[in-house]
């Protein structure tokens, strides 16, 4: 197995792998700025030759690919005791308002909340109407990174 940098050559394989895997989304375009990370998985030797063919240089076979795009995490510090709860909401929309224009003219897609337990069902119900989502569809998981692993 060889691990490598993805290549554009390396798209028609994936595009064929992403589908047979059957996922209800659309295969990402790679071309995006956003993925900081493509590293695709290839078998280390070639294909063999198929009637009397010569395999291409350097041509190996698309197993796998990690692709990792640039997100970011939302995090709201308003003081709870200053104001009131209309002035609160107010300050909150402006808030929201700017986090979006600068997340935008940075290049970024989309933006994730996690809510605490105590807070989750009555703000969350604020922050859909202000166009977020709740994702139940997907079960996220997180990845603690540290040096040298």
């Amino acid at each position: 197995m060889l691990v490598r940098e993805y290549q554009e050559s390396d798209l028609a394989a994936l595009r064929a792998i992403h589908a047979t895997q059957g996922f209800d989304y659309a295969l990402p375009d790679l071309r995006n700025p956003l993925f900081v990370t493509k590293i695709v998985l290839a078998d280390a030797e070639p294909p063999q030759p198929k009637q009397n063919r010569q395999p291409e240089a350097g041509a190996t076979k698309i197993l796998g690919a990690a692709l990792l795009r640039l997100t970011a995490e939302a995090y709201l510090l308003l003081d709870p005791q200053a104001g009131t709860p209309r002035e609160r909401w107010q300050w909150l929309l402006a808030l929201h308002a700017a986090a979006e224009r600068d997340a935008w003219q940075r290049g970024l897609e989309d933006v994730h909340a996690w809510l605490p337990p105590p807070i989750a069902k009555k703000f969350g119900k604020r922050i859909e109407r202000l166009g977020w989502l709740r994702d139940d569809a997907w079960t996220p998981y997180c990845k603690k990174l540290t040096e040298g692993k």
